[in-house]
């Protein structure tokens, strides 16, 4: 069906980008975009107006109005599950029904940050939120990036079944006055639960009298939780239609909301609700998710570019390319489409990235005159909350900017070693400023520009099978069953495990 697209995008011409900017007067004013506070620039890649109207045609033909529809009215957007997505009625912006359990819950989230306002727990001065993958990595950039003190209380984060990270996570936590919180979509997720265990011989080690009275769990099954020994009354539900890796505006977010405050989580949905509507709402060739998306496919697929990098210049945002490595590429790192089918095409790129000006003098080289085409994504905000002169951040963004420029136009030299061929494409994001209600936007721009992605392959971004074959195995040999090869054994052997 959408073949005679994909032929239309396949022929056209990808022009230099000096010659597109030359020929282009007012590409600046179609290839960027202001929303919610936040600058989206996509002018230094190749698209031009030629390939947006072929993609724009791929996203009809592909179904992109029935997708949407179904993503905030509820409908299956998750075939080989049969669930729905609902992580935007967290935001107000799904189905009339799944919008108000999402309310309701929402608000138990809310009594649990007045409790513990109200001293319910006793004095609090830390938290330590035990989870792994979707389940700590959003939560952790919302404190990271918003407030890694915020209102006194010292937020750790645990997910690595690794003693060390135990170790680490609990170093300089009074255990009296720290509360827990144990995150698990089923709550029988293995590594979360041994370090549940661990947290609690923590507390009782060091003379906590009831310790599981200073637990809350945050899950989609309150009853694997109730058979933890969790109380029902400390348990946090939210719904099997949130997957973990698009669960941080549920009570999730708990840890975050407990950190920031509430007007601050609160403030976060309203950004994130902002962008959901801009996506639904929104014609694919002003649609900025779409946009991002189009220049994506456009870099896999024609172009045959196998990673992505992402460059935050902002200390606060240092967790972003960790958190969009596991929502671009456990969505949407398929090989099948949603019936099944074999994939004759790319699908997502490998997510990787850094932070400012360290990743300059790291992988730089590589970008500027290495053999490997990689598009680049500068993510920055233009004003900064820290305490020192304002000349850090002004060289912060100048050399943010300048590396945009510098892949862009490149520079010939007679002396090979450094001549920089450039027409190497980037993308700018701005933030007026780093706040909930922008990073609030930031955050459901990625994940739509994922979803659009994922139509427009025609695969299901919503189901992760891949990660469960090395748990399996992993049970199997802990078990001494099955048959495994030399190396494996003889890896045990020599390890005693």
């Amino acid at each position: 069906m959408t073949q005679a697209a994909w032929t239309t995008i396949d022929n056209h011409p990808v022009r230099p980008l000096s010659h597109l900017f030359a020929d282009q007067p007012d590409r600046l004013s179609h290839l960027s975009f202001e929303l919610g506070g936040v600058y989206f620039d996509w002018s230094k890649t190749h698209l031009d107006a030629g390939l947006v109207e072929g993609f724009a045609k791929l996203a009809n033909e592909a179904g992109i109005d029935e997708a949407r529809e179904q993503l905030f009215t509820g409908g299956i957007v998750n075939p080989s599950e049969g669930r729905p997505a609902e992580h935007v009625a967290e935001r107000g912006n799904g189905s009339a029904e799944a919008v108000d359990v999402a309310a309701a819950r929402r608000e138990r989230v809310r009594a649990l940050v007045d409790a513990v306002e109200g001293e319910a727990f006793g004095e609090l001065t830390g938290i330590l939120h035990i989870g792994i993958g979707g389940s700590v990595l959003g939560p952790a950039l919302l404190v990271d990036a918003l407030g890694r003190n915020a209102r006194g209380l010292d937020v750790r984060f645990l997910s690595n079944v690794d003693g060390q990270a135990v170790d680490d996570a609990v170093a300089d936590l009074d255990p009296h006055t720290t509360l827990i919180v144990v995150v698990s979509k089923t709550f029988t997720t293995a590594e979360t639960l041994s370090n549940m265990n661990a947290a609690l011989d923590w507390l009782r080690d060091n003379g906590v009298d009831d310790p599981e009275g200073r637990l809350v769990a945050v899950t989609a099954q309150p009853d694997n939780a109730v058979k933890q020994g969790i109380d029902e009354t400390r348990i946090l539900q939210f719904a099997e239609g949130v997957g973990g890796r698009y669960s941080l505006w549920s009570a999730v977010g708990v840890s975050a909301a407990l950190s920031l405050g509430w007007q601050a989580f609160e403030e976060l949905l309203e950004g994130a609700a902002e962008m959901d509507r801009h996506f639904r709402f929104t014609e694919p060739a002003k649609n900025v998710p779409m946009i991002a998306a189009f220049a994506d496919l456009l870099y896999t697929q024609r172009l045959k570019c196998q990673s992505r990098a992402v460059f935050a210049y902002d200390e606060r945002l240092r967790l972003l390319p960790d958190y969009l490595q596991q929502l671009e590429m456990e969505s949407n790192g398929k090989s099948v489409t949603r019936d099944g089918s074999p994939l004759d095409r790319p699908t997502a790129p490998v997510t990787w990235g850094g932070t400012g000006t360290d990743a300059q003098h790291a992988v730089f080289q590589l970008l500027h005159q290495g053999t490997t085409a990689v598009p680049v994504e500068f993510v920055a905000s233009r004003e900064s909350e820290d305490s020192q002169d304002p000349e850090h951040h002004r060289q912060l963004l100048l050399n943010c900017f300048a590396q945009g420029a510098a892949l862009m136009q490149g520079k010939q030299s007679d002396d090979p070693q450094r001549s920089y061929a450039g027409n190497r494409p980037s993308a700018t994001i701005l933030l007026d400023r780093l706040d909930a209600r922008t990073l609030g936007a930031l955050l459901a721009f990625y994940e739509h520009r994922t979803f659009a992605n994922a139509v427009l392959l025609g695969i299901n971004p919503f189901d992760q099978f891949g990660v469960e074959l090395g748990k399996q195995i992993a049970n199997s040999l802990n078990e001494g069953g099955g048959e495994f090869d030399p190396s494996t054994k003889a890896l045990m052997e020599r390890a005693e495990v």
